[in-house]
Formats: C-alpha cells, sequence, structure tokens
C-alpha cells in the first residue's frame, strides 16, 4: 500500500515536471509572438525581412543583414567545430588508451564549462590580432581582425563540447556486436568503425550536431566581442558582420516603442530558425529509420 502510494507521488511529481517545462515553452512562444508579430505587421514583413537598412531613427528595421550575418557565422562554425568534434568523438570511444581518455575528457567537459565572455576575451587578444596578421602581413586581402572568420572560428571551439558530449555515448551505445562482426568478416578497425560503427550511431551523432549548430545560433557574448558588429550586407568573410542576437543585447538597452518591439520579433526569427533546425532534425532522424 504504501509502496503503491509512493509510486503515485512519484508520477504526479514527474507529470509536474514534464508540464512545467511545457507550460515554459507555450509562454515563451505566446510572449515572443504576442509582442513580435504586431511590430512585423507595423513594420511590414517584407520590410522586416529582407530590408537591408537597420536605422531605428529613421525607422527603418531591416534586419536581413542580421539574417544573413548569422547564418555565415553559424556555418562556418560547423565547418570548424562538426568535423572536428566527430573525430574527437570517435577517438575518445573508439581509440583512445584509458591513460589518456582520463585527461581528455575532463578537458573536453572543461571547454563546455568555460563561460563565453572568456571565450571572447580568447577572440579577442589572440585570433583577432592573428587573423589581422595573417590576412594583411603574409597574405595582403586586407582582412579585419574582427570579422566573420574570427567569429567562426571561436563558436567552432565552443561547440565542440557539445558535439562531442552527445556523439561520443551515442558512439559507445552501438552493440560490441556489430563491431566485432565487422571484424570477422575482415575489416580492419578503421573500416569496421566508419563504415559500421559510426552509420549505426547517426541518431545521436545527427542530435549532436543539431545540439552545436543550436548553440551556435543562439551565442552571444562571445560574437559581440570579435564580430565586429556593422550593421551592414556581410561582403566578405574577412569583413565584420552583426548576428540577430547580438542586435539584440546591442540595443535592447535603450530600446523603446517600435524599437524594443523590433528587437523581440527578430527574437522571434530567432525561435524560428532553432523550430526549423528541431523539424529538420526530426524530419532526418524518420528518414533514417526508414
Amino acid at each position: 500500500m504504501v509502496r503503491n502510494l509512493k509510486e503515485k507521488v512519484m508520477e504526479i511529481v514527474f507529470l509536474a515536471a514534464a508540464l512545467a517545462s511545457i507550460v515554459a515553452v507555450a509562454l515563451i512562444c505566446i510572449f515572443l509572438f504576442q509582442s513580435g508579430l504586431p511590430a512585423m505587421k507595423e513594420i511590414g514583413f517584407a520590410d522586416f525581412l529582407f530590408g537591408t537598412e537597420w536605422r531605428p531613427g529613421n525607422e527603418l528595421f531591416g534586419i536581413f543583414p542580421m539574417i544573413v550575418g548569422s547564418l555565415y557565422v553559424t556555418a562556418g562554425a560547423i565547418i570548424i567545430g562538426v568535423p572536428i568534434g566527430l573525430f574527437m568523438a570517435v577517438y575518445l570511444a573508439m581509440y583512445c588508451p584509458d591513460e589518456v581518455y582520463k585527461v581528455l575528457k575532463p578537458a573536453v567537459d572543461l571547454l563546455a564549462g568555460i563561460p563565453s565572455i572568456v571565450y571572447g576575451f580568447f577572440g579577442m587578444v589572440v585570433i583577432v590580432p592573428a587573423v589581422r596578421f595573417f590576412f594583411n602581413e603574409v597574405i595582403d586581402l586586407n582582412g579585419k581582425g574582427d570579422s566573420i572568420l574570427t567569429a567562426s572560428i571561436i563558436l567552432g571551439i565552443m561547440i565542440l563540447p557539445t558535439i562531442i558530449g552527445a556523439a561520443e555515448p551515442a558512439i559507445r551505445a552501438v552493440p560490441k556486436m556489430y563491431y566485432e562482426g565487422a571484424l570477422a568478416l575482415g575489416a580492419d578497425h578503421e573500416r569496421s568503425t566508419f563504415a559500421v560503427v559510426f552509420p549505426a550511431a547517426q541518431s545521436g551523432i545527427l542530435a549532436s550536431i543539431i545540439l552545436g549548430i543550436g548553440r551556435a545560433v543562439g551565442e552571444t557574448m562571445a560574437v559581440v566581442m570579435i564580430a565586429g558588429n556593422q550593421p551592414r550586407m556581410p561582403q566578405s568573410i574577412l569583413k565584420g558582420v552583426r548576428t540577430m542576437t547580438t542586435n539584440i543585447v546591442l540595443e535592447m538597452g535603450y530600446a523603446t516603442d517600435l524599437h524594443r518591439e523590433a528587437l523581440i520579433a527578430t527574437g522571434v526569427v530567432l525561435f524560428i530558425f532553432i523550430l526549423l533546425i528541431n523539424l529538420s532534425f526530426s524530419a532526418l532522424k524518420r528518414k533514417g529509420k526508414h
């Protein structure tokens, strides 16, 4: 009797926790769309989404440069971070000796715990001067240190622990018989790993990539410090850019009226971006099962 009562109480507690999560997401959605959609309607959906000028003083609220900037920086982070993260996850799961694992795994976990402001300082002090020197002194391309490339490098580093932390357990979760069966059929260690184990962990690997993309899209503080923050159309990976998140952070403190609502509407666009990424992952996951 007492045991059944405890199970019933815990069931109610878990249900309440799940409902709290759902309610929190619902409240965020209601706030964003209730505050953002009227601003989009007043500005004009086309002018807001595809306008190329952001001048709140002149009531010009075009966020297309920020959308493109966010896509460029996120794409750069994916190109840099995803291959390194996945290869690192494979190494930790399939190749790494126990003695080395005891050092590397805490180091990866430590990367996840470093505040984004510290990454920003590192980028500002180390990466920005290095990029400026290389693309001015070594290769004369008139490159600036505060640029899309610099932001992509820092974000690529920042998403590594997210990708590794989700991909490594997925690879380890593949039944050992898959790997042993490949070896029995004559495949070597590398072929067994990349032709059998890696595809079998596809679902978890895709999840790690999606989480990494979400981290890159939503990152703010590090990007504020190293991206240049010019609200204009990106002209080159060596030029400055402003992302949607940095635009909100830089201007929300003093924004009023339509300006403030336009920034909230920018948050709506960002929320839709993340939603589309999650839906794409769900579609890929379903396709992988069939």
